[in-house]
């Protein structure tokens, strides 16, 4: 028997508004002047500000407002219509278009302590080779894909971590592409690019969803390159050995996995050889940051010569102003007084009108928002990490997480994430991306807690200085790290290893 009930529950979901303000956060600044281009293509209410056209544009908003008052004020000539209009719309467009000021809606704001300091120009930029983003796409290019296609394979290699990994639940992915870009899909249809495209980039091994996979892919690459037929024999050796017996593999019972496949110790230690050619990690083969990346800085953070106090400013200078086009006014108020169209047509033109108009204005305002989120979660970086930007010394920087700077400025986790996505800073010493100053922390032996950026700089310089012939394993880097207090395992001092992207022993012989 079918039983029917009624429930009553309580769901956040988030505002067009909130949504807008999210994704502009999200945006680095060398992005962001391309996405106010888009906006201003797409909605006719938004418009520069011309510094020339001042004067101009105010007469013209004082004629509109001549030609269009009302026939009578007593209301006896309203129309049917204009009895349904919304009043408190009404009253907030004409607030909006009022001209008892000549400000610009959005201008862009540096937070500058210095009014007079000439800032880096938005031309200056810093050369860099290609980044590892960069390269998926423009493989990208290479494929026959449709408009759609296209979106939603460059949605999945922007789901691509730095080792080279597509982690991320096709089911998510689904609905973040729905949800965000309004491209409707199935979990199969995404697999298949995965496979057909994405997974056929360069290096091998890009867009895997895990460490088997990506072996396999790297195999099946070389496979295909042709081989000898002893090699070939090796090679089908070693994909069957990942294929069929991986947990086996990565726990090196090689005996166990000889004595199954009954093969000779020599084709065995082929397949091993090539196997451990292989890369684990293709992501990190890119350019990083230190390879002098072409960057622009978001923030810039300067030291005063007389009171040697930091300073900050937002790297937003050169944004275009811009506010709601002031020809909307006349449209509006001609819409609410002409009597010659029908009631109807009347109605969807000012639901146009209203609608362009709040698009425009939530975008000015979401902007301006955006401006004094990113100052104020910069503003609490520098000062958490205040000895680092006085010093420029790696070693004084403090374990720090989001949480923490979260709870500083008072707002969400999510929120703070998306401020340091992509954005970098000029400092004294160089630019860095804002995710460098978060770190976990790491406790000495004499209860001192470290950052990890610590732990890294003397993991660099060990190597740095180490002998060629017989370099540092990861079991005597650990050693090394423990007789100075820093109690860590030998997997964390492999995981710091490989953020600064430096091979494993036998391959810096």
């Amino acid at each position: 028997m079918i039983s029917q009930k009624q429930e009553l529950q309580i769901q956040q979901r988030l505002s067009p508004r909130q949504i807008l303000l999210m994704r502009l956060l999200q945006i680095p600044l060398a992005s962001l002047e391309q996405r106010i281009d888009q906006e201003l293509e797409e909605n006719p209410a938004l418009e520069l500000v011309e510094e020339d056209m001042g004067n101009e544009s105010t007469q013209l908003d004082n004629n509109e407002d001549n030609d269009y008052l009302p026939e009578s004020e007593n209301g006896s000539d309203e129309d049917s219509f204009q009895e349904e209009l919304n009043k408190e719309n009404d009253a907030v467009m004409d607030d909006y278009f009022s001209d008892d000021d000549g400000e610009t809606d959005y201008t862009p704001s540096t937070h500058n302590a210095n009014k007079d300091e000439e800032y880096l120009n938005k031309d200056e930029m810093y050369v860099s080779n290609e980044s590892f983003q960069e390269s998926l796409l423009t493989q990208l290019g290479m494929f026959d894909l449709s408009e759609e296609d296209v979106k939603i394979a460059s949605f999945l290699v922007g789901n691509i971590d730095e080792s080279g990994y597509l982690s991320r639940l096709e089911s998510n992915m689904v609905n973040d592409l729905l949800f965000n870009m309004n491209i409707e899909t199935t979990v199969e249809h995404l697999n298949k690019l995965v496979s057909q495209v994405i997974q056929k980039f360069d290096p091998p091994g890009i867009g895997a969803r895990d460490l088997r996979e990506c072996l396999l892919i790297q195999l099946e690459r070389i496979k295909m390159e042709g081989q000898e037929k002893e090699e070939n024999q090796a090679m089908n050796l070693a994909i069957q050995i990942i294929d069929k017996y991986f947990v086996e593999f990565t726990k090196k019972h090689f005996d166990k996995i000889k004595k199954s496949l009954s093969c000779t110790d020599e084709l065995f230690d082929n397949a091993i050889g090539i196997l451990l050619k292989l890369n684990p990690k293709p992501g990190l083969g890119f350019s990083s940051l230190d390879d002098n990346n072409f960057v622009l800085p978001d923030f810039i953070i300067s030291v005063n010569d007389k009171t040697q106090q930091l300073e900050l400013a937002l790297q937003n200078a050169n944004m275009p102003e811009l506010r709601v086009g002031r020809l909307y006014q006349g449209l509006y108020k001609e819409l609410q007084n002409k009597k010659t169209i029908r009631d109807d047509e009347r109605k969807e033109a000012m639901s146009f009108v209203k609608q362009k108009v709040n698009a425009a204005r939530w975008f000015i305002e979401a902007l301006s928002q955006r401006d004094q989120t990113l100052y104020k979660t910069m503003a609490a970086i520098m000062n958490f990490q205040q000895e680092f930007f006085l010093t420029g010394d790696e070693m004084t920087l403090k374990p720090m997480v989001s949480k923490d700077i979260a709870a500083e400025i008072g707002m969400d986790i999510s929120t703070v994430s998306r401020v340091v996505r992509l954005k970098h800073v000029l400092t004294p010493y160089g630019v860095y991306p804002l995710k460098f100053f978060f770190s976990e922390s790491i406790t000495k032996d004499d209860g001192v807690e470290v950052s990890s950026h610590e732990i890294k700089k003397i993991i660099s310089d060990v190597i740095h200085v180490e002998d060629k012939n017989n370099p540092y394993t990861d079991l005597m880097l650990c050693r090394v790290l423990n007789e100075r207090g820093y109690h860590i395992a030998r997997r964390t001092v492999a995981k710091y290893r490989e953020q600064l992207g430096i091979s494993v022993a036998r391959l810096r012989k």
